[in-house]
């Protein structure tokens, strides 16, 4: 497979998923306001301002809009097309990357992803939007979701595959890390009285929304609502698909499945921080989290994903000429592809 074909295929996945992440943080934070009433414009920005914060967008924002509300946020995360993280950007990025390689993709994921793309753009979607919002994101989620069940089910599962599962997870596990660190200002101390406020309660049940993660949470735990269980769900839980575990244990099967290693080996340094990664997450604890503090934790996730991120392109996409007679070939093979 191509270099160029494996990068484009890796990044729609990673913005169809972005898309849909972004909409239930959004869409879930909007209906959390409505349990709060009497809010003056500080608290509304202390509900808003972590939203960007998450997304690692603030200084932008911050640039373009003098304060964070309702309006100016929900705008700059999704309808501005000069954000790169926003949806109407993610969904049409991942356009973009699947045209490059329209031949590598079926027929029923380019035009779903087309009919997604031009509804985002058309005057429908703002009409929507004005007229209710959980339902504009509703077609958002159920888009973004129909998109990867095609490539699921519609998709020879090789490599190219592989590329779109680890694009898929890696960016799910970076979400889900975000979305915890949003609220890690109301995580109690360690040893601290596992009592926790009305609000507080309602500020980590909208955690588990945005990870759609409400009732896994009160399968395993019940309906009370612990910040330190929330954590360990979506952080350790080997069964959840939307916890860090789940979805690094599946970005790592997807790097062996192209590289052909097996378990407990790697090929290449992205298998190994990758496997790293993931046996310190088969084995850890929310004593470790506790131990760091969430917020640190937190960044020390991101930070380490972007590490295997980088280390993906290193080991398949960039690849350094050894003269001019080998980039002459790689060229014209790239434009028998086109």
């Amino acid at each position: 497979m191509l270099s160029r074909v494996a990068n484009c295929l890796y990044w729609m996945s990673r913005y169809i998923e972005r898309s849909e992440n972004t909409a239930r943080i959004v869409d879930t934070n909007l209906q959390l306001l409505l349990d709060f009433r009497n809010l003056d414009d500080s608290a509304i920005a202390e509900h808003w301002m972590p939203i960007v914060e998450s997304t690692g967008d603030e200084e932008d924002f911050l640039v373009r809009y003098s304060r964070a509300t309702g309006q100016t946020v929900t705008e700059f995360l999704v309808f501005d097309t000069t954000n790169p993280n926003s949806i109407a950007s993610s969904i049409a990025q991942a356009r973009e990357n699947a045209r490059m390689v329209r031949d590598q993709i079926t027929v029923e994921l380019w035009e779903e992803l087309n009919r997604v793309y031009l509804w985002m753009r058309s005057d429908e979607a703002r009409r929507l939007w004005n007229h209710s919002p959980t339902e504009f994101f509703g077609v958002i989620k159920s888009g973004s979701l129909l998109l990867l069940g095609l490539i699921y089910a519609t998709f020879v599962h090789n490599e190219g595959w592989q590329f779109m599962q680890a694009g898929k997870f890696i960016e799910r596990a970076d979400k889900i890390t975000r979305i915890i660190d949003v609220r890690h200002s109301t995580f109690p101390e360690r040893g601290a009285p596992v009592n926790i406020s009305q609000r507080d309660a309602l500020d980590w049940s909208a955690v588990l929304q945005s990870c759609s993660a409400w009732d896994a949470y009160k399968a395993a735990y019940g309906a009370e609502i612990r910040p330190e269980w929330v954590v360990e769900l979506l952080l350790f839980n080997e069964e959840f698909p939307r916890s860090v575990r789940f979805c690094i244990e599946k970005f790592d099967d997807a790097l062996r499945a192209i590289s052909g290693v097996a378990n407990r080996r790697f090929s290449n340094e992205a298998e190994k921080l990758s496997g790293r990664l993931l046996a310190e997450l088969q084995y850890g604890s929310l004593d470790e989290v506790l131990s760091h503090g969430v917020h640190a934790y937190m960044d020390l996730l991101q930070l380490r994903f972007n590490n295997i991120g980088a280390e993906l392109f290193n080991a398949y996409i960039f690849q350094p000429f050894v003269n001019m007679e080998d980039e002459i070939l790689v060229q014209q093979e790239m434009q028998q592809q086109q």
